[in-house]
């Protein structure tokens, strides 16, 4: 297996059961702007799948900036990933028929048949991560002991990469 197989099959592990991804996009001030989005429940092979409506103002920042980052947090197992990529948008209907779910219907109420509905696609390029597989407990207990003996935390066993997709 390849180092970019190996890659993407450690984000797909991680961002398994995360349903909501916060995405940030660039305003058209340059400033940065971050919203909850539904990750579409698909094998990660690179790209990453959202739902939302042609006409809001996400898409308008995705046409002029295609740089974003999605990142996925599930404090219960110590799990964070920020994804960088190339954001596009993707009018496409057997796309959208594949990726649909019944869940969608409460932002989409129309359904696949609204006008207004489109895909952003994102190119990952790069991701950074950080995974623990030590309890709350554990590291709640190695903070204190961080605090009380004035020394840095060290997160033992966890693991943290950068890396390119």
């Amino acid at each position: 297996m390849s180092n970019r197989q190996e890659e993407i099959k450690k984000i797909a592990e991680m961002i398994k059961g995360i349903n909501i991804a916060m995405m940030t996009t660039v305003e058209e001030n340059g400033s940065l702007r971050s919203r909850p989005m539904g990750t579409q429940q698909v094998e990660f092979d690179g790209d990453l799948w959202f739902f939302t409506n042609k006409s809001s103002t996400k898409v308008k920042e995705v046409e002029s900036h295609h740089q974003v980052n999605i990142s996925y947090a599930k404090p219960e197992s110590n799990t964070y990933l920020s994804i960088s990529g190339t954001a596009s948008i993707i009018d496409d209907k057997a796309k959208m028929e594949e990726l649909w779910s019944p869940i969608l219907k409460a932002w989409f109420p129309k359904g696949l048949e609204d006008p207004d509905i489109t895909l952003i696609k994102v190119d990952v390029n790069s991701s950074e991560y950080w995974d623990s597989p030590s309890s709350k407990m554990v590291v709640f207990a190695k903070m204190v002991k961080a605090i009380v003996t004035g020394q840095e935390y060290k997160a033992g066993k966890d693991e943290h990469a950068k890396v390119s997709v």
